[in-house]
């Protein structure tokens, strides 16, 4: 949807893409504010608050705003990620307890959250079970493990940086995992196909073991073509492919957007040298302009304009269009909060030379 915007409901663009990262919560409004014409963010308002979408750690155990539909598919998928990711993590072998420990605890957790639920309510329900062996590392890996969402709080961006939690959509039994990550595969190549069984790891962050008999067992209903290295792609059958040539128009993206996380192989639309600049060694990934398909400078609001720092030289049709999109985003960040991502400034002190302007629109 970054070819052009389109008239979409927030709920399908949201399944559409897969999933918006959002550890950082005007991500996902910013996303889809590149993606839907004439996006209203309070459809998305409303989407977080009737639960229609979820937001929860899924995926390389970030924080992502799935469609609620998805969401019990994409946590079984990523069960067995999550559980190891926490719970072999020092943090929560420090409690002393077993994976058999944790999953006794989770049922009563889940019934527990039927509203919005505080860290605090959480760790006082489970020392009233555990006693003595209570511990801040049970929560900090159950909150993960379990099917917990987050449940919003208000502000700006429906969320604030105090997180309260609530239970997700009910979670199938384990049994169901290998159907589900043959389906959380193919909603993959659905949104960013054609596409390696390197780049669904990447994405994911699943092991080859499981990832590549998943995807033996679905190669006959999929189309396996080429890549311009020879490397085998995978996409779903009838996968729109858009010609070479098709114009692709300037886009202001927001942090972690997952176009610039969905592949291994990201020279497709970010050269090495820019990705040096774009995303830093604690794995921040900066505002990234798009110009021609390709990530091209960074941005940031500042005082009354869009700040844009180009990673290569752009001509005077690219910076008058994305002039245009620099005043149709202070516009939308006037309703809501004018100086979004301001905590990652420091980043822009190590950016490499390259031209800078602020655009007013």
């Amino acid at each position: 949807m970054l070819l052009g915007r389109e008239k979409l409901s927030v709920v399908d663009s949201v399944h559409r893409v897969v999933a918006l990262q959002a550890q950082e919560p005007p991500s996902p409004y910013v996303a889809l504010w590149n993606r839907i014409a004439d996006f209203d963010p309070v459809e998305l308002d409303t989407a977080f608050t009737s639960h229609q979408v979820v937001k929860a750690t899924l995926m390389r155990v970030t924080l992502h705003a799935v469609a609620a539909d998805d969401y019990t598919t994409f946590h079984e998928g990523m069960t067995n990620t999550l559980r190891a990711a926490r719970l072999n993590d020092r943090r929560f072998t420090a409690t002393g307890l077993s994976a058999a420990d944790a999953d006794a605890l989770i049922p009563s957790l889940l019934s527990f959250a039927d509203r919005g639920r505080s860290k605090d309510d959480m760790e006082a329900l489970l020392a009233e079970q555990l006693g003595d062996d209570a511990h801040p590392g049970v929560w900090w890996a159950l909150r993960q493990v379990a099917a917990v969402a987050h449940n919003p709080t208000g502000g700006p961006w429906s969320y604030g940086r105090i997180p309260m939690y609530v239970a997700g959509p009910t979670t199938p039994p384990r049994s169901a995992q290998r159907a589900a990550i043959q389906e959380l595969i193919r909603h993959y190549l659905a949104g960013f196909g054609p596409a390696s069984v390197r780049d669904f790891r990447q994405f994911a962050m699943l092991r080859q073991s499981v990832v590549g008999p998943a995807f033996d067992a679905m190669v006959d209903t999929l189309t396996v073509l080429e890549g311009p290295g020879g490397e085998v792609l995978y996409d779903i059958t009838g996968g729109v492919l858009p010609p070479e040539d098709v114009p692709a128009p300037p886009r202001l993206l927001g942090m972690w957007d997952s176009v610039l996380l969905a592949h291994a192989d990201r020279t497709r639309i970010i050269s090495d040298e820019s990705r040096q600049a774009v995303i830093q060694r604690n794995g921040d990934v900066l505002p990234a302009v798009l110009v021609d398909g390709y990530v091209s400078g960074v941005w940031r609001p500042i005082g009354e304009g869009i700040e844009v720092h180009a990673l290569r030289g752009l001509g005077d049709d690219a910076w008058d269009a994305l002039n245009e999109e620099a005043a149709s985003m202070l516009a939308f960040l006037a309703d809501r909060e004018p100086t979004i991502y301001g905590r990652y400034g420091r980043w822009w002190n190590e950016l490499p030379s390259g031209e800078t302007r602020v655009l007013r629109g």
